[in-house]
């Protein structure tokens, strides 16, 4: 699947910067280009892999390139102000090759949780292909005006996208961790999952193509109709030439390669993993029962490939979800040495990550109107003995 990638304030920009050097790393061909935007040149230029031609900075006049801090209102009506300068982002780029546009921010700041709703309603308002936002959620410690922030960014990001791919920090930190490394290492599980998304179905430089393919227009089937998607992966390592024979056989007496893969043990992998990918650690927290559609993507050497495996396990997510429209393919990767499965689960409707979210933002925005209350009751009690 063919996109164009935004990558909006300092979290946007940094997953946009991994998701390239993931791009270059596996030799995908996904990517047709990518842009960065924020109010803060400092985190413009810590970007390595985002071309400096394709790093913008907008509201200049306003913040003089320092950011907004967490004032996504004041974030928002730059990006509205300075819209046609965001759009000039696309300037030359190729746009008609694009199967979709895809927005990343960080959901809990100001820049892009202000602006990525704005760049994403004008790229609508102009462009026929989807636009999908990649909102990252941030975590309960954060504290209660990051929350705020994302509950409301993320609704408003809902309302002006064709989907939303969400990803919540809260779920992935792990505690004592360097806030740096953890970035990271959530940015690395993140666009790993995007990236085996968007490379199925595209043609590898070996020339094999997925018996069962899936091309955009699963990935753009499974996510109409709005919402909110997770995705969830597991992979499970090969044994050397399909042989799990701890290292002696016949054939490898004889000097010969095993290239037959026991069919019992592909179905085993394949559909042990699926429950794994579904069942362990999604992008967001959810009930997988409230999903509306799902997609299975099954990875890895095409002898490993079982197509009687990949469609168990596409009726047992149907069954998980209680959905009928979950569908299914592979995905080959010659090199692999291992089978992986990636599966994506569309319009969530039932997540208590979000639950808490929300309530953050319910409970902060309460303190904050009881705070300024009693700040206003001191200055009219103070102005009481003045006059």
């Amino acid at each position: 699947m063919k996109v164009l990638c935004f990558g909006v304030g300092q979290a946007g920009g940094n997953v946009l910067d991994a998701l390239i050097q993931y791009e270059q790393r596996t030799d995908g061909d996904f990517l047709i280009d990518a842009v960065a935007y924020n109010t803060a040149s400092a985190d413009l230029r810590g970007l390595q892999h985002v071309p400096e031609s394709n790093r913008i900075l907008f509201g200049a006049d306003e913040v003089s390139g320092h950011g907004v801090g967490a004032d996504n209102e004041l974030a928002a009506e730059l990006a509205e102000r300075d819209s046609r300068q965001l759009l000039r982002g696309t300037d030359g780029t190729p746009t008609s090759q694009a199967d979709a546009f895809m927005i990343f921010a960080g959901l809990g700041g100001g820049t892009g949780s202000g602006a990525a709703p704005v760049l994403a309603k004008h790229l609508k308002r102009i462009y026929d292909q989807p636009v999908y936002g990649v909102g990252i959620l941030p975590a309960a410690d954060e504290g209660g005006l990051y929350s705020r922030n994302a509950a409301r960014s993320l609704k408003t990001f809902v309302d002006v996208t064709d989907h939303v791919f969400a990803f919540d920090n809260g779920a992935w930190a792990d505690s004592g961790e360097d806030v740096a490394q953890a970035h990271d290492s959530m940015n690395e599980t993140l666009v790993r999952r995007l990236g085996i998304l968007l490379a199925s179905g595209e043609v590898s430089d070996s020339g094999t193509v997925a018996e069962s393919v899936v091309d955009s227009s699963e990935i753009i089937n499974t996510l109409r109709g709005g919402g909110i998607s997770t995705i969830g992966y597991a992979a499970s390592e090969l044994p050397d030439d399909g042989d799990d024979s701890g290292g002696f056989s016949i054939k490898g007496l004889l000097g010969k390669q095993s290239s037959s893969v026991d069919e019992l043990d592909s179905i085993n992998r394949i559909t042990t993993q699926t429950r794994k990918a579904v069942l362990g650690r999604l992008t967001l927290p959810c009930d997988v029962d409230s999903a509306a559609r799902g997609l299975v993507i099954v990875s890895g050497p095409s002898e490993w490939l079982n197509r009687k495996a990949i469609e168990r396990s596409r009726t047992w997510v149907e069954e998980q979800t209680q959905s009928m429209e979950v569908r299914g393919g592979d995905y080959p990767v010659p090199e692999s040495n291992h089978i992986g499965v990636l599966v994506l689960l569309g319009d969530v409707a039932r997540s208590d990550r979000i639950k808490e979210i929300q309530s953050t933002a319910v409970d902060a925005q309460r303190n904050s109107e009881s705070t300024h209350k009693a700040t206003e009751q001191v200055v009219d009690e103070r102005l009481d003995t003045l006059f």
